[in-house]
């Protein structure tokens, strides 16, 4: 990513603006953002920002749902969005020539979207057989599972997606009331990346985008940190398999370690030659699933191992995973395991940059969680400063067994 190609303007009533020129190629992806998710909401409207999310896209005063599509796609364009627990985005992709005729849908969904009651009674059912869908899955639903007892107490344990009770009551007033309430202009993200002109997108921005929303603009900070007591739930459901976590909440992306902390979730089990895959699939053929993860928010992350595997291996599983967790507290990773895992880091987040559509996302959350465009060379920086002491410290700040909780999905309870 070369700096020098990035622009960034704060306009007057709030909107940010950023743009990166890309001379090699003739399409563009073009991001509205909200600095908004399920982690502003509380128990009685969980789930009304992913609903909005579909919402917009049921159509205008100027158009209906299906203009919106049809006039994306006979572009040869392309509109998604998608909602996390701190971001709402609405995207499109498309030809360079088409830049402004889609920046004008975008626009027009997100000030001026009718919310009739009849789509909100429609879309409610949709998203409820999402919600099934999820539920059915148990390789999802454990993820909601880990966070709401991680996050206890905090809006972050909340689902993204909402409950049903939630999304059979929503009622028009109830979108409108959280836009008013949530949505603010300091919060707005308007980012694009490609064959884009800087000027020519503020101009865009200036002609049509008149509306201003006015919500809070303060950024929710929890501060979570770890209890230090460890924690068992168990979910029993009519499955074949049975599926693990085993983990705990961590610092965010306001911290400098999480560098570090990405390192160690690499080594420990991120891709097919990492110890967790090793240990447990490779050596003792258990589990087809064997990976950790990290799942950053602002001032918080979690952090875990995840397993599936039939159910007489679960407690051997769970030995073993212990067993690697010991290995890497007591013994220092060694330099050629640090830079193999520096290595693929830089690898993937390098080829994932070969994408618009992953830079416009890299630029708009860089400068949600630094207030700044971070350059990829300075991600790099931060990973290559990353040496084996500091690898060693955060395992065993962050490893202790006896501060780990662990959530099962399972027929039966294998721990009981």
């Amino acid at each position: 990513m070369i700096a020098q190609n990035i622009k960034t303007t704060k306009l007057d009533n709030g909107i940010t603006v950023i743009s990166e020129f890309l001379p090699y190629v003739k399409s563009f992806s073009l991001g509205f953002w909200m600095d908004v998710g399920s982690r502003d909401e509380d128990i009685n409207n969980n789930g009304i920002s992913h609903f909005l999310e579909h919402m917009f896209f049921k159509g205008t005063e100027k158009r209906s749902a299906k203009r919106i599509s049809d006039e994306i796609e006979s572009l040869g364009g392309y509109l998604n969005a998608f909602t996390s627990k701190e971001h709402t985005c609405f995207y499109g992709r498309g030809l360079t020539e088409h830049f402004e005729r889609i920046f004008r849908v975008l626009a027009d969904m997100i000030q001026n979207s009718s919310f009739r009651e009849k789509d909100i009674l429609k879309e409610s059912a949709v998203v409820v057989d999402e919600l099934y869908d999820i539920e059915d899955s148990p390789e999802e639903i454990i993820f909601d599972k880990f966070e709401s007892s991680i996050f206890s107490g905090n809006s972050l344990a909340l689902p993204i997606i909402g409950t049903e009770k939630n999304l059979m009551r929503f009622k028009r007033d109830d979108l409108f009331k959280f836009i008013s309430k949530k949505y603010s202009n300091r919060k707005f993200y308007i980012v694009a990346s490609g064959l884009v002109d800087h000027d020519k997108l503020i101009s865009l921005v200036e002609k049509y985008i008149a509306k201003s929303f006015s919500g809070n603009s303060k950024r929710r900070l929890f501060k979570l940190e770890n209890t230090g007591n460890s924690q068992y739930n168990f979910f029993e459901k009519e499955i074949q398999q049975s599926h693990i976590i085993i983990g705990t909440s961590t610092f965010g992306f306001s911290d400098r370690r999480r560098a570090g902390l990405s390192l160690l979730s690499h080594i420990l089990g991120e891709g097919s030659s990492s110890r967790l895959f090793y240990a447990v699939r490779e050596r003792n053929g258990i589990g087809y699933q064997i990976n950790s993860f990290l799942n950053s928010f602002f001032d918080t992350s979690a952090f875990g191992i995840y397993l599936s595997s039939n159910h007489n291996s679960i407690l051997r599983a769970d030995e073993l995973i212990n067993r690697e967790l010991e290995k890497i507290r007591l013994k220092k990773v060694s330099e050629k395991e640090l830079k193999k895992a520096k290595e693929y880091i830089k690898g993937s987040m390098l080829m994932s940059l070969e994408n618009t559509t992953n830079r416009m996302v890299r630029l708009a959350q860089t400068m949600i969680y630094y207030g700044r465009v971070k350059t990829v060379e300075e991600s790099i920086a931060d990973i290559e400063t990353v040496d084996e002491n500091d690898i060693l410290r955060l395992a065993n700040s962050l490893l202790d067994p006896n501060s780990l909780q662990k959530v099962v999905i399972s027929s039966k309870n294998p721990f009981s």
